[in-house]
């Protein structure tokens, strides 16, 4: 597939390399903001958004659920990137010289181990990506950026390091997002579906509403709940289930939900990726 598809960060983000990975032939964009990236494809600007959804080190990303409903997008498609963190140094620089390595806030955690054992002092930057790009202009040998190895490639820096994170399984799910739905592929690996919705005010109306996926043996890989415009009484449902709402059993689990629910809207229905067994 060729055209433009928008990520959020700076180039040599881990949602640059995951619009690398997923779609090489395409040229990515990036933009300031998740907003700005879901804007972009509504105006046309680009053809897809690359949004990540998931960490399997520290979990759901913010905001993503609150505006995915709102973004007049569809989900086509995800993808699982694995996240190799990296120390990268000016030119000429060694892991000796490095006394300070800046990232973004949830990528220091990651490689706590390492930085204590070469006495590496923490600092945090705004993007992973951004803080490549300033210890490039900056020339120092003692000062690193922890990103991509796409990174280095695209600010001239050198890898002094590689995989320095503490969890090897460090993995990030990406929802791709179009102005269109396509409901009439079938993946090899099977389908998934996302939908938000909102229970009826009546006695245990989760439960019920949850029965028809377990009596018609539909999984339900991810559940998950999030307060709507800052009230405690408004609570929405994020759901991933897998195969596709023709297939008879996920029509009737549907057909259970929407009786006991207020409102339900499809976000997407695709392809499940090949690697998402590997990575779940």
């Amino acid at each position: 597939m060729t055209g433009r598809i928008a990520f959020q960060g700076e180039p040599g983000a881990y949602s640059h390399q995951a619009c690398r990975q997923a779609y090489p032939k395409m040229d990515a964009l990036p933009c300031r903001t998740f907003e700005d990236a879901i804007e972009a494809v509504r105006r046309g600007d680009a053809d897809l958004a690359m949004l990540p959804v998931e960490n399997s080190t520290y979990g759901r990303v913010a905001d993503i659920h609150r505006l995915l409903p709102e973004s007049g997008l569809h989900i086509v498609n995800e993808a699982f990137v694995r996240v190799r963190i990296n120390l990268l140094g000016v030119p000429g620089a060694q892991l000796s010289d490095i006394r300070e390595a800046y990232s973004h806030l949830v990528l220091l955690p990651q490689c706590a181990r390492f930085l204590r054992e070469h006495g590496i002092e923490g600092r945090i930057s705004s993007d992973n990506a951004r803080a490549a790009r300033d210890v490039a202009a900056a020339g120092d040998r003692s000062v690193a950026a922890l990103a991509s190895e796409l990174a280095a490639e695209i600010y001239g820096l050198d890898i002094l390091a590689r995989n320095i994170e503490d969890s090897t399984h460090n993995t990030t799910r990406f929802l791709v997002m179009a102005r269109e739905p396509d409901l009439r592929r079938r993946g090899e690996a099977g389908m998934m579906t996302t939908f938000v919705f909102r229970v009826r005010n009546i006695p245990a109306a989760l439960y019920k509403a949850m029965g028809g996926f377990a009596t018609n043996g539909v999984n339900m890989t991810k559940l998950e709940s999030y307060m709507v415009d800052g009230s405690f009484s408004a609570t929405q449902f994020y759901a991933d289930i897998e195969g596709h709402p023709d297939d008879a059993n996920v029509r009737l689990a549907m057909e259970e939900l929407d009786f006991f629910t207020s409102s339900m809207k499809l976000l997407g229905v695709y392809p499940a990726d090949p690697t998402r067994r590997k990575f779940g």
